[in-house]
């Protein structure tokens, strides 16, 4: 359960970048890193969200509408979601280190779809995640698990 999950919020992606709006454009994109990266996919989906209702008082015609973009890896993940109308994306790289170290290549994933997205500013974050913790065994919760009947 060792990994490493890197998160990015950018902001001022510039608006003419394809891969803010189109579904194609963003999984080419993400493919392509992922394979840069030394990573490997075994699913993927991607889906842009419709646009605002006309009904709706605050819908805006032909405004340019987000993405959600999930790449599974053999290692873990990567996601992606865009919001166009705010020049914003965010990121989402998680990889497991059991047997490999793969903390390289997930940097590698995240720097190239920063350097992508083209944004004026990027904020980056980096959590290790699944590290045992001394007297671990001490943390046990007794008694059933939520979901697992009883």
């Amino acid at each position: 359960m060792h990994g490493l999950h890197l998160t990015a919020d950018l902001h001022g992606c510039p608006a003419e970048r394809a891969e803010l709006t189109d579904t194609k454009a963003l999984r080419t994109l993400c493919l392509a890193s992922v394979h840069e990266a030394g990573l490997q996919p075994v699913g993927e989906l991607f889906h842009r969200f419709a646009p605002p209702s006309a009904v709706s008082l605050s819908a805006t015609p032909n405004a340019p509408v987000g993405i959600t973009g999930v790449v599974l890896l053999a290692e873990s993940h990567v996601a992606v979601h865009t919001w166009p109308e705010r020049a914003a994306v965010t990121l989402d790289v998680y990889v497991c280190n059991l047997g490999a170290d793969n903390s390289a290549r997930a940097h590698v994933l995240m720097d190239r779809l920063i350097a992508a997205f083209e944004p004026a500013h990027a904020e980056r974050h980096a959590l290790q995640r699944g590290r045992a913790v001394v007297g671990e065994a001490d943390f046990a919760v007794s008694g059933p698990r939520v979901g697992a009947g009883a």
